[in-house]
């Protein structure tokens, strides 16, 4: 990655009052989950204040409550804002329809970039269409690899969710296993969509998916062990998210299986267990990264025209696959809330 560019200060923001921000963010934390309730133009969970002169960018994704994987993104997205002299808003919704609404309220905000996640394609490619037609620049991360450059978006930012799939199902090649089953937490996200297909195309011996509602994990628990308790065949289990694998191993001891558990993404619980041996591995996509870049790239379009990628190739965060071999190298990140 390449080094970012140097803090700039911007006119009504002076450069101790960005120091100041970025202190606080490192030491205080200074972060909190957005809801899509709240509304942009609220301002739900904005860095710095109201008609401060500087550049306003909105992040919002399709990320649900309570889902501690947007915390990492966000977190890297309020760094870059405190760094760049950003003003940042998140929002979130995991209902599509809800989630093109905040765009809008976006556009009638009238702010100078957003960021998006494509979770949903076919439900954003009006609103994206209209904040275009405003003269508002947008970039895409985490979700959406396969229309960002179709509904034209500037930017893209994550990983390639097919070629993880496909690296996932070499792997349990590696691993001997005969009968995968493939846990989905929300029915129709393009981005688990593809990464179920691509284990399915690699590895050589079965795969199942089974779709569970991730909003309510007691659900997802029940769900799993009652999988496992009818096939005792499956021995793996592979989720989508942290959380999800943490509970499937709860699941494979209650339904007394043998399966392992793998799983996509990573957080420092599930750092833990991939160091204690009850995950085998974790895909890490670098949420935080993904945040990070998303607002810096809109920073840098507007002050200097740059484009990541030259405006026609994704910036992939990922796939990075941490073991019990390497977990070490990324344990102390963990900790940090960055990865």
């Amino acid at each position: 990655m390449n080094t970012p560019p140097p803090p700039q200060a911007s006119p009504g923001f002076p450069r101790t009052a960005a120091l100041a921000a970025a202190l606080c963010l490192l030491l205080a934390g200074c972060s909190g989950a957005g809801s899509g309730d709240a509304g942009l133009a609220a301002g739900t969970d904005a860095v710095g204040g109201a008609d401060s002169g500087r550049i306003r960018v909105a992040l919002i994704t399709h990320g649900g409550k309570g889902d501690a994987f947007w915390d990492l993104v966000q977190k890297g997205a309020r760094t870059a804002a405190a760094k760049d002299g950003i003003e940042l808003t998140y929002a979130n919704d995991s209902d599509p329809a809800r989630q093109a609404q905040l765009v809008r309220d976006a556009i009638r905000d009238k702010v100078d970039g957003i960021a998006v996640t494509l979770a949903k394609p076919q439900a954003m490619r009006t609103p994206v269409a209209e904040a275009k037609a405003a003269g508002i620049p947008v970039v895409g991360l985490n979700s959406g690899i396969a229309a960002w450059r179709s509904q034209g978006l500037l930017e893209y930012f994550g990983q390639d969710e097919s070629l993880a799939g496909r690296a996932v199902g070499d792997k349990l090649d590696g691993m001997k296993a005969e009968h995968a089953l493939c846990v989905i937490h929300e029915r129709g996200n393009v981005a688990l969509e593809a990464r179920c297909a691509g284990v399915k195309k690699t590895f050589t011996g079965r795969t199942d998916m089974l779709y569970v509602e991730g909003t309510d994990m007691d659900a997802v628990d029940a769900a799993v062990t009652a999988r496992l308790r009818q096939d005792s065949t499956i021995d793996e289990v592979v989720t989508m998210g942290a959380q999800f694998a943490l509970t499937a191993v709860g699941s494979v001891r209650a339904a007394g299986s043998t399966a392992r558990v793998a799983t996509f993404d990573l957080d420092k619980d599930l750092v833990d267990a991939v160091r204690d041996g009850q995950v085998q591995f974790a895909v890490d996509q670098q949420p935080y990264l993904q945040g990070y870049l998303a607002v810096d790239a809109l920073w840098l379009y507007e002050t200097n025209g740059n484009l990541s990628g030259g405006g026609v190739a994704p910036v992939l965060t990922g796939p990075a696959f941490v073991t019990k071999a390497n977990v070490a190298s990324v344990e102390r990140f963990a900790a940090a809330g960055t990865r």
